[in-house]
């Protein structure tokens, strides 16, 4: 049986030119990147590359990367490392659970904590943000794209208000960096981001690695102690098989957003997105009319269960996701679609396809055809939907 894989919000597969970068650092280079030795100064120039790479694809200095085990771990680090009791966060109700749990965490270590709502869209209005905003507000962390919906936040917007109100600014990017642009220089749109986080997984680059942008100007906190490793922001022997991998995946990210290979995926994304829509009644699309990212779509299918129609699916090779992996086999509605107003049964009837720059246009055709077919299956099962039939035709 053909497997087509279309969950790369989940995580991407590692691609072969990443695993050939990594390769030599498994078996021939060892070495410890703090040791003196020629074993160590190897490690510590590939280290020293891949951080140049990340920051050529972030538009920044080398020496404001710290390298991290993924982006739960950033996002964690940027929370984590710059409040204090008595200072106030805000974040938004909308936000990966990386960002979610630390600032429950936080909130009970006295630290105020203001969760945004958004729009029906899954959008944070500026003025919301400008008017949560307080005198002891000392960072806001709102995420880039949303890991569920895929809908892309105005985050040169928001971070400008914070600015000018003279807190930080966090963004969780790991949905955003090898999607869109992400230039952080000085003069670039996203001048005013102070904090940044990335993930390796989610760029084609290996499990357990991930990235902190953090600008010079930024006081940072660090959460482990030990060596001075990362200009003693996060102690701990570099990850240097990973941390190659990382930057060998920006290197091919950069060069991929220089294309039209992004139009050429959003192209797909629409494609399997319309011809759902054609074939399938009482169907339709979480996040409709905002900004999204190439690869993703959610779509709700009413009279079903999303959790039913995955399984289904994937018993004839289609791989997709109920919403977010980190909370997979949660007995509560997404929070991101309750959010934007969705009914706890609508919410779970909705299933995300995030495709891969590998999927092809085959692969869809193929998918248009599994989808439709287990929808109706599975509705021919369903009491209200036999309910809504029975009335309908009376």
């Amino acid at each position: 049986m053909r497997h087509i894989y279309m969950d790369a919000n989940a995580t991407t597969p590692l691609l072969p030119e990443v695993f050939e970068a990594m390769r030599p650092f498994w078996i021939e280079h060892f070495g410890n990147a703090s040791s003196i030795h020629q074993q160590g100064q190897y490690a510590r120039a590939a280290v020293d590359h891949a951080r140049e790479s990340i920051a050529k694809l972030l538009r920044c200095r080398a020496s404001e990367i710290v390298f991290t085990s993924g982006g739960t771990e950033s996002d964690n680090l940027a929370l984590f490392g710059t409040l204090a009791e008595g200072s106030h966060l805000i974040t938004t109700a909308i936000e990966h659970h990386a960002v979610l749990h630390a600032a429950e965490s936080l909130a009970a270590r006295n630290i105020e904590v203001t969760f945004l709502p958004c729009t029906a869209q899954g959008l944070i209005e500026p003025a919301a943000l400008e008017a949560a905003l307080r005198p002891n507000t000392k960072l806001v962390s709102i995420m880039y794209a949303n890991n569920e919906t895929g809908v892309i936040q105005p985050i040169a917007e928001l971070s400008q208000i914070v600015h000018a109100a003279g807190a930080l600014f966090h963004t969780d990017a790991v949905q955003a960096a090898g999607k869109l642009p992400l230039d952080l220089s000085p003069r670039g749109p996203l001048k005013d981001v102070d904090l940044l986080s990335i993930s390796g997984h989610k760029i084609y680059a290996p499990k357990g690695v991930g990235a902190l942008f953090v600008r010079r100007s930024v006081r940072l906190a660090p959460m482990m102690h030990g060596g001075t490793h990362e200009r003693q922001r996060r102690a701990g022997t570099e990850n240097v098989t990973g941390v190659v991998g990382l930057g060998k995946a920006a290197e091919l990210a950069q060069a991929w957003l220089a294309t039209d290979s992004s139009a050429h995926l959003a192209a797909l994304r629409d494609r399997l997105e319309q011809g759902i829509l054609a074939q399938v009644e009482e169907c339709g699309i979480n996040g409709e009319g905002a900004p999204r990212v190439a690869n993703t779509t959610n779509l709700y299918f009413d009279h079903v269960e999303a959790e039913a129609l995955l399984i289904a699916l994937d018993l004839k090779g289609l791989s997709v996701s109920g919403g977010s992996a980190c909370q997979s086999g949660a007995t509560e509605p997404s929070h991101v679609l309750t959010a934007m107003g969705l009914s706890p049964v609508r919410a779970r009837a909705s299933l995300r396809f995030s495709l891969s720059k590998l999927n092809t246009e085959e692969e869809v055709d193929e998918a248009l055809k599994l989808i439709p077919a287990a929808v109706a299956r599975l509705r021919d099962l369903s009491p209200t939907y036999k309910s809504r039939e029975t009335i309908l035709a009376g």
